[in-house]
C-alpha cells in the first residue's frame, strides 16, 4: 500500500482515501502505486463500487511540481501514471464515484473527469493552471465534465470555478457541506453496492462504450503537447517560478 492513499473495503463498498500533505500533489510513483491500487479494486470479488476521496486541504492538486523541478526527466513516467491512474477509473470495471473537496487542479481533474459520478462539497473548485505550470493535458477530462467553451475559458485563462457552478452546468450530482461529503458519496455508493454486481457491470462497460469518441485516445493526443511544452524554456520558467512562488518571467514577450 501507497503511503500517499489508503483503502478500505466495507459492505461492497471499497473505499480510497488520498492522503498526501500538504495538498494531495502525488509524485511520479505516487501516480503508478495509484493506477495500480484502482485497477486492484476492480478486480476483487468483494468490491462493487468504488468511493475515491481525499483528507486535507483539497482534493487533488495534481502532479508534485516540485519533483518536476528537479527531475523534468521524469515528465514521461508521470504522464504514463496520470495515464493509467485516469484510464483505471474511466475503464474500471466497477462504478467510481469520486467526493472531492477544495481544491480540484490539474490530475484531480481528470480523476473527476474520468469517474462515472461526482459529488462536491460546498468549498470546492475546479481549476486547470496547466498553461500556468508549463504542461498540457486535462482538457479531454475536463470536456467530460463541462461545455466546450467553459472548458476553453478555463484553460486559456487558469481561472477556476466554484461547485455551484459546476452543479449549474450539470457535472455533479449533488453539492453539500464538507462535513457531509463522505455519507453523500457513501450513500450513493450503497445504493449502487446494493444491485447485482453482473448488471451494474455490463452497464458500466455498456455506457463506456456509447460514448462520443475514445478518452483514452484524446488525453494521449494531448500528452504529446506536454512533451513538446516541456522542450520550451517558457514551460522550465513557469516551473521555476512556482517552486520560488514568484510571478514567471517570459523573455520573449514585450
Amino acid at each position: 500500500m501507497s503511503e500517499q492513499f489508503k483503502t478500505t473495503i466495507s459492505d461492497g463498498i471499497a473505499e480510497l482515501v488520498i492522503d498526501r500533505p500538504p495538498v494531495n500533489a502525488l509524485n511520479d510513483a505516487g501516480w503508478h502505486a495509484l493506477a495500480d491500487e484502482i485497477t486492484r479494486l476492480g478486480t476483487l470479488p468483494e468490491a462493487r463500487v468504488i468511493v475515491l476521496r481525499a483528507e486535507g486541504r483539497g482534493f487533488c492538486a495534481g502532479v508534485d511540481i516540485k519533483e518536476l523541478d528537479k527531475h523534468p526527466e521524469k515528465i514521461i513516467s508521470v504522464n504514463a501514471g496520470n495515464y493509467r491512474s485516469f484510464e483505471a477509473v474511466h475503464r474500471n470495471p466497477l462504478p467510481v464515484i469520486v467526493a472531492v473537496h477544495g481544491f480540484v487542479l490539474g490530475g484531480g481533474i481528470g480523476l473527476a473527469g474520468a469517474a462515472d459520478i461526482v459529488v462536491a462539497s460546498d468549498c470546492a473548485t475546479f481549476g486547470v493552471p496547466e498553461v500556468d505550470r508549463g504542461a498540457m493535458g486535462g482538457g479531454a477530462h475536463l470536456q467530460r465534465l463541462f461545455p466546450v467553451q467553459k472548458v476553453r475559458m478555463m484553460y486559456f485563462t487558469g481561472d477556476s470555478i466554484t461547485a455551484a457552478e459546476a452543479y449549474r452546468l450539470g457535472a455533479i450530482e449533488k453539492v453539500v457541506p464538507k462535513a457531509e461529503l463522505r455519507e453523500a458519496a457513501l450513500a450513493i455508493a450503497a445504493k449502487i453496492a446494493a444491485k447485482s454486481t453482473v448488471m451494474i457491470r455490463l452497464a458500466k462497460e455498456s455506457l463506456n462504450g456509447i460514448e462520443d469518441g475514445n478518452l483514452e485516445s484524446k488525453y494521449r493526443w494531448e500528452q504529446g503537447f506536454t512533451l513538446q511544452a516541456y522542450s520550451s524554456k517558457d514551460s522550465a520558467e513557469t516551473r521555476r517560478a512556482f517552486v520560488e512562488k514568484r510571478e514567471a518571467e517570459f523573455k520573449d514577450q514585450p
